[in-house]
């Protein structure tokens, strides 16, 4: 069993920087991979990164590559999504997922442990 708790939304001006925390709590945590998704206004779930359980690779969404980063301090058990040049369409609800696996699952649902989410809102 993992608990996961977002920190380090806010507000902040579109070209300026963010950074998310996603601290676990519970089971042996450098053994989950992880995941951050993001539900705008009105929009569906979708994937932003990943990060392998070891930290050895990270794959992102096509929409935020080169601006945002995934990482892992499994010392700390916390990850991370630095999040630079925001821009307005990434306004959404922020939310860090978990599984008991090397590779997170493929999807949006099939994932075994959600945080509660935290907002993010970019100002023009």
């Amino acid at each position: 069993q993992v608990q996961l708790v977002e920190s380090g939304g806010g507000l902040v001006q579109a070209g300026n920087s963010l950074r998310l925390s996603c601290a676990a709590s519970g089971d042996t945590f450098s053994t989950y991979s992880v995941g951050w998704f993001r539900q705008a206004p009105g929009k569906e779930l979708e994937f932003v990164a990943a990060i392998w359980a070891s930290g050895g690779s990270q794959y992102y969404a096509h929409s935020v590559k080169g601006r945002f980063t995934i990482s892992r301090d499994n010392a700390k058990n916390t990850v991370y999504l630095q999040m630079n040049s925001v821009e307005t369409e990434d306004t959404a609800v922020y939310y860090c997922v978990a599984d008991a696996l090397p590779l997170l699952r493929a999807g949006v649902f099939q994932h075994d442990y959600w945080g509660q989410g935290t907002q993010v809102t970019v100002s023009s």
